[in-house]
C-alpha cells in the first residue's frame, strides 16, 4: 500500500499543478518551482551533532539566509567543502579527519534549507552566492564539492572567477538542468506546455532557460587544475555528464570508479583527493 502511495502521490501533485496552471499560471509555476527546490531531508541528525559541535562555528547572513559554518583550524592551506542535496557538512567527516591529519585548515558550511542553516528552498544560483560569501571570508586554496555542491562549485567559478583558488575537486556532479527537469516532468506527469512555461519562469528568475544551464558548458571557463571523480553506476547523476565536463575542462584529471555509487563514500576516493591536493 505504501509503495502504491509513493508511486501515485507525485502524479496527483502533478495533476493539481496542471489544474492550477489552467486557472492561475503564475501561481502554478511558483508552486512547481518551490516543490522542485525544497529538500526532503538534510537536517543534522542526533548522531551527527557531536562531530559538528567539535568544530569552531560561526553563523553568517547571505540574502536573508543564516548559514552555519564550521572550521577545523590548522596551520596548513585552507580547504573549503561544499555538500550536496539533502545532505549537510557531516557528510565530509572521514575526509575532514584525513585532511586535518595532513595539517590542512578545513572549512565547511550547511547550504540554505540544509543542516543547521536557515531557509526552506535551495537553488544552484543561491548556493553559488552563499559560496562566494564563504570564499570572501575564508579565502580557500582548494574547494571540494559533491553532487549539487560540485555543480555549484563549477557554476560559482563561471560566475565569480577566482584565480586565488589553486585547485578544484568535483565529485559526482549533475550536469544538465534540462536532464534534471525531464526527470521532474516524468515524475509528476507534467505537460510540455507546462514545462516550457516553467523554463521561462527559470529564465525570468535566474537568467537561464533549462537548456542554457549546463555545467559542461560552464566548465569551458575553468582554468584551475581539477580532479573529477564519478562512478560509472551512479543512479542519480549520470556518468555521461562527467564525460562532457571532462571534455570541456582543459586541466582536469578524470577518474571513473565502479561500484562506489553516487555518494563516493570510500577510503579510496578520500585518498585520491588527499593525493591530488598534495601534488
Amino acid at each position: 500500500m505504501k509503495e502504491k502511495l509513493k508511486k501515485y502521490i507525485p502524479v496527483l501533485i502533478g495533476k493539481r499543478l496542471l489544474l492550477l496552471f489552467s486557472v492561475n499560471k503564475k501561481k502554478a509555476l511558483h508552486r512547481a518551482y518551490i516543490l522542485f527546490s525544497t529538500p526532503l531531508k538534510g537536517k543534522v541528525l542526533p548522531e551527527q551533532e557531536y562531530f559538528l559541535e567539535e568544530a569552531e562555528d560561526e553563523v553568517i547572513s547571505v540574502n536573508g539566509n543564516y548559514l552555519q559554518t564550521y572550521r577545523w583550524p590548522n596551520m596548513g592551506e585552507t580547504v573549503l567543502m561544499v555538500h550536496g542535496w539533502d545532505s549537510n557538512s557531516h557528510r565530509w567527516k572521514t575526509l575532514i579527519e584525513k585532511l586535518h591529519q595532513q595539517n590542512y585548515n578545513i572549512i565547511a558550511f550547511d547550504a540554505p534549507a540544509h543542516g543547521n542553516s536557515s531557509g526552506k528552498t535551495l537553488s544552484v544560483p543561491l548556493y553559488a552566492e552563499c559560496l562566494q560569501k564563504i570564499v570572501e571570508l575564508y579565502r580557500p586554496n582548494y574547494i571540494i564539492g559533491h553532487s549539487v555542491g560540485g555543480m555549484t562549485t563549477i557554476f560559482h567559478q563561471f560566475k565569480f572567477p577566482n584565480a586565488e583558488i589553486a585547485k578544484l575537486v568535483i565529485l559526482a556532479p549533475p550536469t544538465e538542468l534540462s536532464v534534471i527537469m525531464k526527470g521532474y516532468q516524468k515524475t509528476l506527469k507534467l505537460s510540455d506546455k507546462f514545462m516550457k512555461a516553467l523554463s521561462q519562469h527559470f529564465k525570468d528568475t535566474f537568467g537561464f532557460y533549462f537548456e542554457e544551464f549546463s555545467v559542461a558548458e560552464f566548465a569551458k571557463s575553468l582554468t584551475h587544475p581539477g580532479l573529477l571523480i564519478h562512478d560509472k553506476q551512479d543512479d542519480i547523476a549520470p556518468h555521461s555528464g562527467a564525460v562532457k565536463i571532462h571534455k570541456n575542462w582543459s586541466d582536469v584529471k578524470f577518474i571513473t570508479t565502479e561500484g562506489f555509487g553516487h555518494s563516493l563514500f570510500f577510503d579510496e576516493v578520500d585518498d585520491m583527493i588527499v593525493d591530488f591536493l598534495k601534488e
